[in-house]
């Protein structure tokens, strides 16, 4: 059975998420888990996650573009883009016009490498005016990088979020 890349990205991902202890409970786990214990997200593999929603804030749709391999795979509200390609036609526009609109705060991050594989995980808050309502989220966000030519690119996002009134 041949297993494409991206699978391979998020068994791994899988992986580390399990060997770092991760909880289905992520507020369960932050109360027993000091932030400090967590495990550190690459600083290269974060900036190249940093540089993609400075190009979604800014609307550079190309600059955001760039930074995904051309089989990245994002999952986002339960819907899912296969390709890069696919994303830019469908839903980048919208996301790069959403992440212009309201600003977001990272909470807390971290990650893991493994050889020319990276995961970060972050936590963190949507807050301002979009298309004239107001939105205050919590959001969850997994990226898997791989290293191509000495450079970490994107081949998964999962994004998640819920209203910040919301009871978990």
């Amino acid at each position: 059975m041949k297993i494409s890349l991206a699978l391979r990205a998020v068994i791994l991902a899988a992986t580390l998420l399990t060997a770092a202890g991760a909880s289905a409970h992520p507020q369960a786990e932050a109360e027993r888990t000091p932030a400090s214990s967590a495990p550190a997200a690459s600083p290269e593999a974060a900036k190249v996650i940093d540089d993609f929603h400075a190009a979604l804030a800014s609307g550079d749709t190309t600059a955001a573009a760039s930074l995904l391999t051309d089989a990245a795979i994002i999952y986002e509200a339960g819907g899912v883009e296969r390709s890069k390609a696919e994303y830019v036609k469908a839903h980048l526009p919208g996301d790069a016009a959403f992440a212009k609109a309201v600003g977001q705060d990272l909470v807390r991050r971290n990650g893991g490498t493994a050889g020319d594989m990276a995961w970060v995980a972050s936590e963190g808050r949507t807050k301002g005016k979009f298309k004239g309502r107001d939105v205050d989220r919590l959001t969850t966000e997994t990226m898997i990088l791989r290293r191509v030519a000495g450079t970490w690119r994107i081949v998964h996002i999962h994004w998640s979020s819920r209203a910040a009134t919301a009871v978990h």
